[in-house]
């Protein structure tokens, strides 16, 4: 492994020990015992079958909002709003599961497909603003989270429903439940979506290093002069960036819609799910498959933080520290990388 390759490597390794040491210390310092909350909240996400399956199940909407972050990312673009995406491409799922009687063959994947599209369709708005009227992303993106939220609460409660908080359940050759996978881990609520999260890093892994298209979504993210320069249509790869970050958003609310909950319901606030889906990318290193080692580590934190008020004692809003902590560091990657050379060059 070349050295460059290691410090990415190890960089967020450290990150995420500095956060759990300065959580420790933020524990220390409220009072509370940081080795009984750690260890509460590593039963609460490892302990038994029931819990590993509830870590895997939380893990699943993170995978695909951190590699619809991270496509954003390498293609040059910063897509905040993958919450907003995720939000309608939920909704497209439930929709399609409970407007339709099909076979399961047919039924379950056109339920995914309506959520990819209609992430892909509110990703394409920011996109096309960006590549003809040079309009940033990050303020888009970021007011469409808004309008995703408030437009699918309406249609919940006006067309989804009659007038109540809560669509209806989506029919069974929609859904993605697994009685095998609940039957393994204790009837946890994991389900097959986890599959789907892992063919979808698979996707973007090829799409990005192995076709041509990939080579020219990533010559863009570098620079935009010079791929124009290149002959690259700079804007309609801009817009098609946009897109397939969208529908990788929009399957994660499909997994949320289908698997988790098999319906939708009106929403007081943000899932979190999108936004957690930043600090996932960041934490990989913007890697399909390092994402997949950061969703599990996000996964964990969620699910076993809820162990710590009962066995610890310790508030689940310090594992938001923690998480907030991590975010920092990884953002602080430079002064990481810095320490590191320094060592290094200490050592020799």
């Amino acid at each position: 492994m070349s050295s460059s390759r290691l410090t990415d490597f190890l960089i967020p390794l450290l990150a995420v020990f500095l956060g759990v040491i300065v959580g420790s210390i933020v524990m220390l310092v409220s009072g509370y015992d940081p080795l009984a909350g750690y260890s509460a909240l590593l039963y609460g996400a490892f302990g038994d079958s029931y819990y590993i399956g509830e870590t895997i199940r939380q893990m699943t909407p993170y995978i695909l909002a951190g590699l619809a972050v991270a496509f954003a990312f390498r293609t040059g673009l910063f897509n905040i709003g993958v919450e907003g995406q995720l939000i309608v491409g939920w909704l497209a799922a439930v929709w399609v599961g409970v407007s339709f009687e099909l076979p399961k063959f047919l039924h379950l994947p056109l339920a995914i497909f309506a959520a990819a599209l209609a992430g892909a369709l509110w990703a394409l708005i920011p996109g096309f603003l960006k590549a003809r009227f040079k309009v940033h992303e990050v303020i888009v993106t970021i007011m469409m989270n808004y309008i995703a939220l408030h437009v699918t609460n309406a249609i919940i409660r006006f067309v989804l429903s009659d007038k109540s908080y809560k669509s209806e359940e989506i029919h069974e050759s929609a859904s993605l439940r697994s009685e095998f996978l609940q039957s393994i881990t204790d009837y946890s609520t994991l389900h097959y979506g986890i599959i789907i999260a892992l063919i979808a890093a698979v996707i973007m892994w090829f799409l990005l290093e192995k076709t041509t298209k990939g080579y020219e979504l990533r010559a863009v993210g570098f620079n935009q002069h010079a791929s124009h320069y290149a002959g690259m249509n700079v804007s309609n790869n801009i817009v098609l960036a946009m897109v397939i970050s969208g529908a990788f958003a929009g399957v994660a609310g499909a997994m949320e819609g289908l698997g988790t909950f098999g319906n939708i319901s009106v929403k007081a606030g943000f899932t979190g799910v999108g936004f957690d889906g930043i600090a996932v990318a960041l934490l990989g290193g913007n890697n399909a498959f390092a994402i997949i080692l950061s969703a599990l580590l996000f996964g964990a934190l969620k699910v076993g933080a809820l162990e710590m008020p009962s066995s610890a004692g310790v508030p689940t809003e310090l594992v938001d520290i923690v998480i907030a902590l991590i975010i920092f560091f990884v953002a602080s990657s430079y002064l990481i990388r810095l320490l590191l050379t320094r060592v290094k060059k200490e050592g020799k």
